[in-house]
């Protein structure tokens, strides 16, 4: 762990609200203990498709840019692997599923995951997804086809939502009711009755996915297509939305009466970008590095040669064994946590995974329980 690099000068203008975003909150909340280690609630949003690089100093994403400048990053955090549906996985469940990787209509999975771990402990949890019509939503997409034929105007995929893939809580009217629109958050925050673990997941033009090609009423961020390039004109806007969408969530946590004790947000995307047919020899992926039980590292198999994947797409191949998810953003912001600082530790979404449940106390799932390659992140929790 090191002191952090400096700023570049394109977000030195937002170091003075980023300071106060750090001060403020603590002194507006007592918190509930002593101990710095003790966390109180976490924060998961879950951002897309894009690499550290092309983030953290890019001067359309300024306030993400200050929060890993003011607060914790990681700086060799890899998504597990690509494309978005088993990274999203992964980080509830410590499982890896390498027969339907991106499939958002069948994949459902019967594994023991997050939400039976919170329950157990009597911690309370809730999932707030942009755009979601309304609470316990079991479609693949929103807005559908028949709204919006053929496609281009989905917002909400079901594959950016963890939750609503697990057997255990598709089954559960009541598990159910715990995914939300994300418009409901800040009152859940400051009710009675604030989640102990919330996950965010923005909708497709807020998350910097893009493909929305539609113009939806009432969602002036729409449309957003794809970027072709870094920093192209549609990437540059997708970057925009994100980091509104990032700075509004974090005021909202940070304002809340929900911001007590040492509760952390952690902000990350899924995986590296998709690079294009000039990637055709990684399967179209700008990056497949990887760490930490990543299919091919640590003790964790290779893919298959010739391994096919993401709908069955035709070109969707990968021809060596280690296909990792790719160098991403990891920020953490930890109320009574460290400022300023940059840990170099290999980490994924396992560590994500296992991270919460060594603070709670929840055991292990998965490749999560793999302390010889998988590490936690509760360095980056404490001063």
């Amino acid at each position: 762990m090191s002191h952090r690099r400096p700023l570049p000068r394109s977000v030195i203008a937002l170091m003075t609200a980023i300071a106060l975003l750090s001060a403020t909150p603590v002194a507006a909340h007592s918190s509930q203990s002593g101990d710095n280690a003790a966390v109180k609630r976490i924060f998961v949003i879950m951002l897309e498709n894009h690499s550290q690089s092309t983030v953290i100093g890019d001067p359309n994403a300024p306030y993400i840019t200050s929060l890993a400048s003011t607060y914790a990053e990681a700086t060799s955090y890899y998504g597990v692997t690509h494309p978005s549906q088993p990274n999203y996985v992964t980080a509830i469940t410590g499982q890896l599923d390498i027969t339907r990787m991106n499939d958002v209509a069948t994949n459902h999975y019967d594994w023991p995951n997050l939400v039976d771990q919170l329950e157990v402990r009597g911690k309370s949890w809730g999932a707030y997804m942009d755009t979601l019509p309304y609470a316990g939503y079991t479609g693949a997409i929103y807005p559908d086809a028949a709204a919006f034929p053929p496609s281009g105007a989905a917002l909400y995929t079901n594959k950016h939502d963890p939750f609503v893939l697990m057997d255990d809580v598709l089954s559960s009217s009541a598990r159910l009711a715990n995914i939300k629109p994300y418009t409901a958050l800040a009152t859940d925050l400051n009710g009675p009755h604030a989640p102990d673990f919330v996950w965010i997941s923005p909708n497709q033009c807020n998350d910097m996915h893009g493909g929305v090609y539609s113009t939806v009423p009432g969602h002036p961020e729409t449309p957003c297509p794809y970027g072709s390039a870094v920093d192209d004109q549609f990437d540059a806007a997708l970057k925009q939305k994100a980091d509104a969408f990032v700075q509004g969530a974090v005021e909202t946590i940070t304002s809340s009466k929900a911001w007590t004790g040492n509760s952390v947000i952690f902000i990350l995307t899924d995986e590296a970008d998709f690079g294009g047919a000039a990637f055709a020899d990684q399967d179209l992926w700008a990056d497949v590095s990887g760490c930490c039980d990543s299919p091919g590292y640590g003790s964790a198999p290779p893919l298959p040669y010739g391994y096919e994947f993401m709908d069955n797409g035709p070109g969707h191949f990968w021809y060596t064994g280690q296909f990792g998810g790719g160098l991403i953003p990891s920020i953490v912001i930890a109320r009574n946590g460290a400022r300023g600082l940059t840990d170099d530790t290999p980490y994924n979404h396992y560590s994500l995974l296992r991270t919460i449940e060594q603070v709670w106390d929840l055991g292990y799932l998965g490749y999560a329980a793999d302390g010889a390659n998988v590490s936690s992140m509760t360095s980056l929790l404490q001063h």
